[in-house]
């Protein structure tokens, strides 16, 4: 009888499906959970699905709870998610029944906190400018009167306005505006795209390539501005032909952006004063330069007449000049009358005292025979004197360069060459001797310098789980994982209770130490 009573109230329990399972667990969730905010860090971000979605997991020491982002509210995202990043959620929680799981949807993210999003920005802002890509080496100078400018800004905002009416009042140029939103996820996509396509334009092209970019947004938190954090961003900023000037936010905000470029503007208005200078000074300019040209010119014409007058009255006449060579040609004239009478008259009476004869040619005839023949007597003399010295210095040159002669001077060089030799080993082991000694002296002092060597004496190097050493005991949290480095190797520690104080605030604990529970530094 009491089997069948047992029986009988089974029967009466409801039976449920699986689905009818699924579904009201699901309703009850949502309905208790409608919108909750939850705080933890991100994990498994591997960024958006094919489809647009985000899955990804939010997890804090004890429990992990499944995440996703739909396309239609990641777009509307004020900075990206990304893997390890501590953040607070906002969202419905749902449940899965396809796997029997619950999972947060989340409509807005938001960093924990200042500190992580300011500590993410610092930790790429150092790798950047590990990079190079912020020294002032690789900015260009402005130029100073440009043909056309470059705007990458939003094409609806007052950043635009102000930046055109500002360069109208100064010097109406020709203004290039590239559309972009300056805020949201893809901020950093179309700016970098902006500026890389501006680059790209050419010289001659029925675009007018600019000669300067402004990079312009209005003020904004942190979040707002994430955007031109974004590393693409820099480095199209950094690697741009074209002179950037930043000018994102107020005076007081900063980007990255603003490290890479060229000039950073305090606002927009000052970006646009920057670029181009002001026409009416320019005009001013021109006339103070244009009117003391005309004075220095007028000086100058009046100092020369001047000087010209007064080197006109130092020079004579043409009279007074020519007076001098006209008498002496006209003395050279009478002269030369009479110099060509007597000249005709004294050759006359020399052509009339020669008296040519056969006698006279004979006799100087045989005087050049008698020279030609003593010539030719004396030249086979001479020509053996001539032999007799060449074969004299023949046997000279050949006793110098005998074999004997030869061999002596080899030996002599390859005497030379050994005692260079010995010497070049000498000197290159003195030189090894040297520098391995200074060597291990510097080897001495950096075990001396090192970290390893204070731990030797008995400290010890506390560092936390990421390996950054902890320099404060403020820096230390309650139940962080730390881990301590000894001289002879590392463990590992908790952190537990308050920081502790200094010196005289320390006092020792005699609270005896659970069996198989870890100690605590604090």
């Amino acid at each position: 009888m009491d089997n069948i009573g047992n029986d009988d109230s089974l029967s009466n329990v409801a039976e449920y499906s699986v689905s009818e399972i699924s579904l009201a667990l699901k309703r009850t969730v949502e309905d208790a959970f409608g919108h909750v905010r939850v705080r933890g860090e991100i994990s498994g971000y591997r960024g958006p699905h094919a489809s647009g979605h985000c899955y990804f997991a939010l997890k804090d020491e004890r429990a992990r709870i499944e995440a996703v982002i739909w396309r239609s509210a990641f777009s509307r995202l004020k900075f990206p998610p990304q893997e390890g990043l501590e953040v607070v959620a906002t969202g419905r929680l749902t449940t899965y029944p396809g796997s029997s799981k619950y999972q947060i949807v989340i409509e807005s993210l938001e960093p924990a906190g200042a500190g992580a999003l300011m500590a993410l920005l610092e930790e790429r802002k150092r790798k950047l400018a590990a990079e190079g890509l912020f020294v002032e080496e690789r900015k260009k100078p402005l130029p100073f009167m440009p043909r056309v400018i470059g705007v990458v800004t939003s094409p609806t905002g007052a950043v635009i306005r102000d930046i055109i009416h500002r360069i109208t009042d100064r010097f109406p140029v020709h203004v290039l505006v590239w559309p972009v939103r300056v805020q949201g996820e893809t901020t950093g996509e179309e700016v970098a795209a902006a500026v890389s396509g501006f680059n790209a334009l050419p010289a001659d092209g029925p675009i007018a390539r600019p000669d300067v970019l402004i990079v312009a947004r209005g003020g904004g938190s942190l979040e707002d501005l994430w955007g031109f954090n974004d590393e693409a961003v820099v480095r199209a900023v950094a690697a741009s032909t074209i002179p950037v000037i930043s000018a994102v936010g107020h005076e007081t905000d900063w980007t990255l952006i603003d490290l890479a470029a060229d000039r950073r503007a305090p606002t927009p208005t000052g970006a646009a004063e920057m670029a181009v200078p002001v026409k009416a000074d320019l005009e001013a300019g021109l006339a103070r330069l244009s009117a003391r040209l005309k004075a220095a010119i007028s000086r100058d014409l009046e100092r020369r007449r001047q000087h010209a007058r007064t080197l006109s009255r130092a020079i004579p006449s043409a009279d007074q000049l020519l007076a001098l060579p006209r008498r002496r040609f006209d003395e050279a004239a009478a002269r030369l009358s009479r110099a060509l009478q007597m000249a005709t008259h004294a050759k006359r009476l020399r052509l009339d005292g020669l008296r040519i004869s056969i006698t006279t040619l004979d006799r100087r005839l045989a005087e050049a025979r008698r020279q030609l023949t003593q010539c030719g007597e004396r030249l086979p003399l001479v020509y053996r004197g001539l032999l007799r010295n060449r074969r004299a210095r023949l046997d000279r040159d050949a006793a110098r360069v005998s074999p004997r002669a030869a061999q002596e001077r080899i030996r002599l060089h390859r005497r030379r060459l050994e005692e260079a030799r010995i010497r070049a080993d000498r000197a290159v082991r003195q030189r090894l001797e040297a520098a391995r000694a200074a060597s291990e002296q510097t080897m001495r002092f950096v075990k001396l310098l090192s970290y390893e060597g204070v731990l030797e004496r008995g400290f010890a190097l506390v560092r936390d789980t990421e390996g950054t050493p902890l320099k404060r005991a403020r820096e230390v949290r309650p139940g962080q994982a730390l881990r301590l480095q000894f001289a002879d190797g590392s463990a590992n520690a908790i952190a537990s209770g308050k920081p502790a104080g200094t010196a005289s605030e320390r006092k020792p604990s005699k609270a005896p130490q659970e069996p198989g529970k870890q100690g605590s530094l604090f």
